[in-house]
């Protein structure tokens, strides 16, 4: 007790006993039971709950205003458990966004041996990017680590309808077609397998769409987001691509179509066709 510490002796340095109450004051006062330390300084933990409507990157930038507004220079804020998860995702999904379509731009860069084919079909990256965003905001669904995987997903999902077009159109072109021949018959006669391969991926995620039970929430933010994007870019960026095509591609390689030659044989009577040549032949055969 305080009462008790101020009954103590302690010895001085001539070797007199003195009361510890002539040396010392005593205050009471009020101190925490235990102190907690994150990242080797005393730290405060602050928890909160999500209103209706918000999401935790909403949350967090407002208590990043708050703390610049109300904390000194000698304070600091960090983040712990699902927080620090969702901003360490965040940052890595968004590299990983831009090293995919930049990766995959150089591929096809390098197979189609043109800088201009692969930039035809990543622009139809943006317009499923669109649909997904719309199907999940009708849908009520946030940007999460999830759905960003999901678009994601998405550029080379999207990127394969593209390359089913141009590839055939340049076929086309390097058979003699111009360029608006060319994307013509390469949209009609791609259009089925593209139809098929699209409407069998949408069919396949609406599992997730729908699902229900444990996990669902997760299933929804993805299956959303890569259903709405698939069935934006097969209807609307099939229709784009062909302008793409005739803005951005080179110009025909070899023109039109050669006219079928007619073949001509020189005899020592004169010059005469094929078709007179074999039947002058059958002649004197007969």
């Amino acid at each position: 007790s305080p009462a008790a510490l101020k009954s103590i002796y302690v010895r001085s340095d001539k070797g007199e006993m003195i009361q510890l109450d002539n040396l010392i004051t005593l205050e009471e006062n009020v101190a925490p039971p235990q102190l907690y330390h994150y990242n080797r300084f005393l730290s405060a933990t602050v928890s909160a709950g999500l209103a209706k409507g918000k999401t935790i990157g909403q949350g967090l930038d407002e208590m990043d205003r708050i703390a610049e507004q109300t904390l000194g220079d000698d304070f600091r804020t960090a983040l712990a458990g699902d927080s620090k998860e969702f901003r360490e995702s965040s940052s890595s999904l968004i590299f990983a966004f831009l090293l995919a379509i930049v990766l995959i731009y150089l591929i096809l860069a390098a197979q189609f041996e043109s800088f201009k084919d692969p930039l035809v079909i990543m622009l139809t990256v943006p317009l499923a990017i669109a649909g997904a965003l719309v199907f999940m905001a009708a849908n009520g669904q946030t940007m999460n680590i999830f759905s960003q995987i999901g678009i994601i997903m998405l550029i080379g999902l999207v990127a394969k309808n593209g390359i089913l077009i141009v590839e055939f159109a340049n076929q086309k072109q390097d058979a003699g077609l111009n360029k608006r021949e060319a994307i013509e018959q390469a949209s009609l006669q791609r259009l089925r397998p593209i139809l098929m391969t699209s409407l069998a991926f949408v069919l396949g995620v609406m599992p997730l769409v729908f699902a229900t039970g444990p996990g669902a929430a997760a299933r929804h933010s993805m299956g959303t987001g890569v259903f709405g994007g698939m069935l934006v870019a097969t209807f609307i960026a099939t229709i784009f691509v062909p302008v793409f095509f005739t803005w951005f591609v080179r110009k025909n390689k070899s023109g039109r179509a050669a006219e079928p030659q007619v073949l001509i044989d020189n005899t020592k009577q004169g010059t005469e066709t094929a078709p007179e040549a074999e039947a002058t032949s059958d002649k004197k055969d007969a």
